[in-house]
C-alpha cells in the first residue's frame, strides 16, 4: 500500500535539494515555538546546518530509527549512529531503483532494517523502543498523520525525540494549496485512512506549481510562478486513484511551522496527541524543523487567536477585512 509513500518522498527530496542546498545556510536563528517546552529545555542553537538542526536534540549514543531514508540518510551506520532504518523497499532495490539517477550516490545507501507496507509501526519493528525517531519528508505523504504521530510517539523511549524536517508549503510546489486544518487531521484518523482520496490527489496535481522553473526555493526567491499541470492531467490522476486499491502518493498535507504549531497545539488540547515540541527552527530554504518529544503533562491554555494570527502573517491565511486579527 505504501510503495510509493517513501519513495516519492526521497525523490522529491533529492529533486528539492538541489535548490535547498545552497539556501538551508540563510536561516535567521531559531526560534521555539507558540507551543514552547518548559524553561528546562536546550536554549536555541544559531548557525546549524541541516543535519545539525535535525539531531541537535537526539542522543546520539542511544538507539535511534530513521523513518524513509531512501538514498540520502540523515543519521547513517557508517558515521558511527547506532541506527535502524525503515522504508519502502530494500537497500538492494533502492540501489536499483536509483541506478540511473546521476544525483544520487548509491553507495549511501544503507542496508534496510524494516519494510513498511503500511501496518502500524510497532508491529513493523517489532515492539523495538527508540531514543530517537528522524522523519524527513515524510509526515506530508502519510495519510492519516495523527496515527503516525501518536505511533511513534509509542515507540520512543522516555525523553526520546522525533525530529520532523517538512517542507514549507510557501517555498515548494504545494505554494498555491491551503493549508491543512486539524478538522482535516481529524477526518482522516476517523477514516482510519491509508490511502489518499481522489480529491486530495486532484488537487495536489492542479495546483502543483513552480517558481523560476523551480519546484522548491528559498525565501529570496522573487521569480515568476507557473502551474505545472492541467485541470484535464489532475482529474484523470483522480478517476484513477478512485479506480485502484493502490496506494497513490502524493503530498496530503501542506504546512507553515505556524500552522504546524497550531495543530499540535490544537491536537494536544483535544487529547489526541501527547507530543510536545522541544524545539522549532524557521524556514531555511524550503524546509523547517521540528523535535517532538512524549510528554504526560496537561495541555495548559493555548491562546488559539495568538496562533491563528501567526499563521495569518506567515501569509497563508488570507487578510481580514479590516486590519488583521
Amino acid at each position: 500500500m505504501v510503495r510509493g509513500l517513501f519513495a516519492h518522498a526521497s525523490t522529491y527530496l533529492g529533486r528539492a535539494q538541489r535548490f535547498a542546498d545552497g539556501l538551508a545556510t540563510l536561516g535567521s536563528a531559531p526560534t521555539v515555538s507558540p507551543t514552547a517546552p518548559p524553561p528546562t529545555a536546550p536554549p536555541p542553537a544559531p548557525d546549524l546546518d541541516r543535519v545539525q538542526k535535525i539531531l541537535l536534540d537526539i542522543d546520539d549514543k542511544g538507539l535511534g530509527l530513521e523513518i524513509g531514508p531512501g538514498h540520502a540518510p540523515i543519521a547513517p551506520r557508517s558515521r558511527g549512529f547506532r541506527i535502524e532504518t525503515l522504508d519502502h523497499a530494500t537497500a538492494d532495490e533502492l540501489r536499483a531503483k536509483y541506478a540511473d539517477e546521476k544525483h544520487v550516490d548509491g553507495s549511501k545507501i544503507e542496508e534496510v532494517d524494516h519494510i513498511w507496507r503500511g501496518e502500524p509501526l510497532d508491529e513493523v519493528v517489532r515492539g523495538r523502543r527508540y531514543d530517537f525517531i528522524i522523519a524527513s519528508h515524510v509526515v506530508e505523504h502519510i495519510p492519516d498523520l495523527i496515527s503516525f504521530l501518536q505511533q511513534c510517539g509509542g515507540l520512543l523511549e522516555p525523553g526520546g525525540i522525533l525530529s520532523l524536517v517538512i517542507p514549507d508549503k510557501r517555498y515548494c510546489f504545494d505554494h498555491f494549496r491551503w493549508p491543512t486544518t486539524t478538522g482535516d487531521l481529524l477526518q482522516a484518523w476517523m477514516e482510519k485512512r491509508s490511502r489518499h482520496l481522489p480529491g486530495v490527489i486532484f488537487d495536489a496535481i492542479a495546483h502543483e506549481c513552480s517558481r523560476a522553473g523551480n519546484i522548491a526555493w528559498g525565501q529570496a526567491s522573487d521569480g515568476a510562478f507557473s502551474l505545472n499541470r492541467s485541470l484535464e492531467e489532475a482529474m484523470r490522476r483522480a478517476e484513477a486513484a478512485r479506480s485502484t486499491k493502490d496506494y497513490v502518493d502524493c503530498h496530503a498535507w501542506m504546512f507553515t511551522p505556524a500552522s504546524f504549531a497550531l495543530l499540535l497545539a490544537e491536537l494536544r488540547a483535544i487529547g489526541l496527541l501527547h507530543l510536545e515540541v522541544v524545539r522549532s527552527f524557521p524556514s531555511a530554504g524550503c524546509e523547517f524543523f521540528v523535535s517532538l518529544r512524549p510528554t504526560d503533562r496537561a495541555q495548559g491554555p493555548i491562546d488559539r487567536l495568538a496562533l491563528y494570527r501567526a499563521v495569518q502573517e506567515e501569509g497563508s491565511l488570507p487578510p481580514v477585512a479590516g486590519g488583521p486579527l
